[in-house]
């Protein structure tokens, strides 16, 4: 059975959010493909940097 780790998951829902919304923001598929790959940076980008600010406020 597939287990993800909690970045795998949040990685998995990252790339399909993104590429919902890089499809139905944009009309050209270039304007797509860039569109969802910049949702995807963010949402990754944040993660990490939201991550790194729970580990700081908890020690």
């Amino acid at each position: 059975m597939f287990r993800p780790s909690h970045f795998t998951a949040v990685l998995l829902f990252a790339l399909f959010a993104s590429t919902v919304f890089g499809i139905t923001q944009r009309e050209t598929p270039r304007r797509m493909f860039r569109y969802g790959a910049y949702c995807f940076a963010l949402f990754v980008g944040s993660v990490i940097v939201l991550s790194w600010v729970m580990f700081l406020i908890e020690r």
